[in-house]
């Protein structure tokens, strides 16, 4: 039997840091929030906390030529992205495309935490860097 649609959530929230040490002791000491373990992706070393259902990805630039070296570079440390999980990640990508929005992956790819992600261009979001997940 297949799982009942869970409808469109945060899955996370990308924060590009400088370091992430600066901001760990920060995230895990005051507020409490527990590492998950994320591999490293996109030319960025990935710390997860967990933040009740959804994660805080802590994103450090492995070169200032990676995308988050060059967003830090622009715009400084802050919030990098959101990520919405979906139930049909293909259809959801169809509906963004009859809606005339632009698309950074035109199909699916594998993303940091092995799930099948992919980006919507900020310039069709309102200037928010989206990025979609399937659950």
């Amino acid at each position: 039997m297949p799982d009942a649609p869970r409808g469109t959530r945060i899955a996370h929230i990308g924060l590009a840091v400088r370091a992430i040490d600066d901001l760990l002791p920060f995230c895990r000491d005051v507020l409490g929030l527990s590492t998950v373990p994320l591999a490293d992706s996109d030319g960025a070393r990935i710390t997860g906390l967990a933040a009740g259902e959804s994660l805080v990805e802590l994103l450090e630039a492995e070169s200032p030529e990676s995308p988050i070296g060059r967003f830090i570079a622009k715009r400084g440390p802050g919030i990098h992205h959101v990520c919405f999980a979906v139930d049909d990640l293909e259809g959801m990508l169809d509906r963004c495309r009859a809606a005339g929005l632009r698309l950074i992956d035109e199909s699916p790819r594998i993303g940091a935490e092995g799930k099948r992600i992919a980006f919507l261009h900020p310039t069709s979001t309102g200037g928010i860097l989206v990025e979609l997940s399937e659950h």
